[in-house]
């Protein structure tokens, strides 16, 4: 029997497709595959210049009230967060109002003499060798701590893990000092400097800085943890309303605005985004250096952020205009590889299907 020829095209076309064999998306969807069902989801981005060529969400963002995971869902970034506290800093530093080099205690007289040294730059680079809050916590106490908090903390502690800029030691109290220095450098809030100067420029609109009480968090997912063979809403800790070393919420489509300013300089100029992106101290693990804000491994930029119950990740290869963003509300695992293997999948697939 002969085939007409209208007809042909279209067996041609389809036997093309199904020759080539899975898409990059198969293959991203065969990776998230554990995200998928009635269980807590994740958000994947992956930009290539400029363009959201996979934009996908698995699970729900809420167990409870059935809510689905979409693209405007908002995730505790957690430690994704540094980078946007260094931005602040870094603004405030272009604006005249602070210098990199300034000792901490101009900004925080209340800290101890162990701090004398201490600067700004120290903090950015998690060289500064302060004690960690989290350590001197009081255990038994079941309020949440604050960024002030963590300062009232610290001032009992009248010593260092290591003289400042001799050593690299991963600091979130660090980062909770620079959102109090941004609040004192610029009279605002964090939360507020971090909305008008970062989030509304670039049309982040609903990415926040969470404070209970004052803001909310829109289409918001909540973070579990799988126990005793359930999973279990363990959305807040203790330190979860610590605003510069973990507090931002956002979602997969505000990280694409945020990808997009680390191009083409619309907050801080090209030179003052080089120097965030440039090596200023070897960390613990001997394949990783850190920036302002950022790690940097070969040709990647990137940040983790883990909380109780999120785990989070954007790795972005400049060089190649390729990002890609995992967000996702549980506890385990950490997606990083994932991130490093869906960047691999979009590398060796330019045109995805």
């Amino acid at each position: 029997m002969r085939i007409p020829s209208w007809l042909l095209g279209t067996v041609l076309l389809l036997a093309g497709c199904a020759s080539r064999g899975p898409s990059m998306q198969d293959h991203i969807d065969a990776l998230m595959r554990q995200y998928n069902g009635p269980v807590p989801g994740a958000s994947v981005l992956v930009l290539r210049d400029g363009d959201a060529v996979v934009r996908r969400t698995y699970g729900m963002a809420d167990l409870e009230a059935g809510v689905a995971a979409t693209p405007a869902t908002h995730y505790r970034l957690a430690s994704v967060s540094k980078q946007f506290t260094a931005t602040a800093v870094l603004l405030l530093a272009q604006d005249g109002r602070l210098g990199l080099d300034d000792p901490v205690r101009r900004w925080l007289p209340s800290l101890p003499a162990a701090a004398d040294t201490v600067t700004i730059r120290h903090l950015l680079t998690h060289t500064s060798g302060l004690i960690d809050y989290e350590d001197v916590m009081d255990p038994a106490d079941p309020r949440q701590v604050h960024d002030a908090d963590v300062l009232r903390l610290l001032e009992s502690q009248d010593r260092t893990y290591f003289a400042p800029g001799a050593g690299y030691r991963y600091s979130n109290s660090g980062y909770a000092l620079l959102a109090l220095i941004v609040e004192r450098a610029s009279g605002q809030r964090y939360a507020q400097f971090l909305r008008e100067r970062i989030f509304l420029p670039l049309h982040m609109d609903d990415a926040v800085a969470f404070e209970a009480g004052i803001s909310q968090v829109r289409d918001r997912a909540y973070g579990y943890s799988f126990v005793d063979g359930a999973w279990k809403r363990t959305d807040q800790s203790t330190t979860s309303a610590v605003l510069g070393d973990g507090g931002i919420y956002a979602s997969i489509d505000d990280l694409a605005k945020w990808d997009a300013a680390l191009y083409d300089g619309r907050l801080l100029p090209v030179e003052t985004l080089r120097a965030a992106f440039t090596p200023a101290t070897q960390t613990d693990d001997p394949d990783v250096q850190y920036g302002f804000g950022w790690r940097i491994t070969g040709e990647t930029l990137w940040h983790s952020g883990e909380s109780i119950g999120f785990r989070n990740v954007i790795v972005r290869w400049p060089k190649r205009h390729l990002t890609v963003v995992v967000l996702t509300n549980r506890d385990d695992p950490e997606p990083y590889e994932t991130a490093k293997k869906i960047g691999a999948l979009a590398m060796r697939d330019p045109a995805p299907r």
